[in-house]
């Protein structure tokens, strides 16, 4: 599986990815929002979760790769989550910090969304974060999603949901320079 960019690819993570991975995920600012940065084992399993959802699904999180150098940068897929009581298709993504605000979550959660759109019966994607998480909604702002609701939940005390419905795309792809 692969996605590509103008400046990245997207791939499926294997074990070998594990001390990039590792790196962005045990980084306390990048983990600012989650309960607390990932150690080794966490680390490990979300790799193990991902290749499980890659043979259930046929996608998950993978890794985001710069074309120019072959570094893993973070990840960005989707994945079936748990928003407000029910299960339904999110974009979710990890982006290095020393890359942030320079697109790359932008550039690669678009390319997400296209393909889920072009290779899924899927009608509508979320994204759902901590309320506080300026990066996350500003990525999914970015990527012609709309905020639908806020609710309590266990994990980030208050979240936000964001999606972009099928139709809608369509018409932001209709208007996007060829």
């Amino acid at each position: 599986m692969i996605i590509e960019t103008e400046r990245l690819k997207l791939r499926d993570f294997s074990f070998d990815d594990f001390d990039s991975l590792f790196e962005i995920l045990s980084d306390e600012e990048t983990m600012e929002h989650y309960p607390k940065p990932f150690d080794e084992e966490k680390v490990r399993g979300w790799i193990q979760w991902n290749i499980e959802n890659y043979a259930r699904y046929g996608f998950g999180l993978w890794a985001v790769v710069l074309k120019k150098t072959g570094e893993v940068i973070g990840d960005c897929g989707i994945t079936i989550q748990n928003i407000d009581g029910e299960f339904l298709p999110e974009i979710g993504y990890h982006i290095h910090k020393k890359y942030w605000r320079q697109g790359y979550g932008s550039e690669a959660a678009k390319a997400v969304r296209d393909w889920v759109f072009e290779n899924t019966k899927y009608d509508c994607l979320y994204s759902y974060m901590k309320y506080t998480n300026i990066g996350s909604y500003s990525t999914a702002l970015a990527n012609g999603m709309k905020k639908v609701k806020e609710y309590p939940d266990e994990k980030n005390m208050i979240s936000s949901a964001y999606a972009i419905t099928r139709k809608e795309w369509k018409a932001l792809k209709e208007g996007e320079p060829k």
